[in-house]
């Protein structure tokens, strides 16, 4: 992957909320909507597919297994952690539902992914002077953390990471070497091995 963001694993934490999920599935999305807003809808890239399996697995989860889902009610529809009901494979999985729930599990997911979407791209749009900074500080930094991004949400040009250093920014992307690499290049150029092994 071209860019990776990172969660809390959801094992250490003893519960989640359906505003935390709900806020995750924004967040998962956030990348392929960027590259629509950036290189239009012709641009967009496979990059974000990760994103889009995990987004769809917490929607589905919503549904199938939290109980989460106000018209599914709180009821467990699966025990097959391999069943996926959006774009399932027919004959594929174990069938534990009714066509027709099958079919409302389907519209369920679908509806919390489109909702997602469109509250993320709006923050996106409303955003957009900030995304900007996010992508110099990332072509920039390579990697950025929280203070970084505490920077970026006040509108301020970000810190460099903790562990970034100019001698990085001189490396990154330019093709050119520290000079004490040159000199410790030169070095072992230097340091005499010995001669050939059939005299050892």
């Amino acid at each position: 992957a071209l860019g990776v963001t990172m969660f809390l694993p959801e094992e250490d934490r003893y519960s989640i909320s359906k505003t935390h999920i709900l806020s995750q599935i924004c967040s998962l999305y956030g990348g392929r909507i960027a590259e629509e807003m950036t290189l239009g809808k012709e641009g967009v890239t496979t990059g974000a597919s990760n994103d889009i399996q995990r987004a769809t697995e917490l929607a589905r989860n919503m549904v199938t297994k939290w109980g989460l889902s106000e018209k599914m009610g709180p009821l467990m529809y699966s025990e097959d952690d391999g069943e996926v009901f959006l774009g399932r494979s027919a004959g594929t999985q174990t069938k534990s539902v009714s066509d027709d729930t099958a079919e409302a599990i389907d519209h369920e997911v679908r509806q919390i992914i489109d909702t997602c979407y469109s509250r993320a791209s709006k923050l996106l749009d409303e955003n957009r002077d900030k995304l900007e900074l996010m992508k110099d500080a990332l072509l920039e930094y390579e990697t950025i953390d929280t203070e970084q991004i505490n920077d970026i949400m006040a509108g301020k040009k970000p810190r460099p990471p903790a562990d970034w250093s100019d001698r990085d920014q001189n490396n990154s992307g330019t093709g050119k070497v520290a000079s004490e690499d040159v000199k410790n290049v030169d070095a072992v150029k230097d340091t005499k091995i010995g001669g050939p092994a059939s005299e050892h």
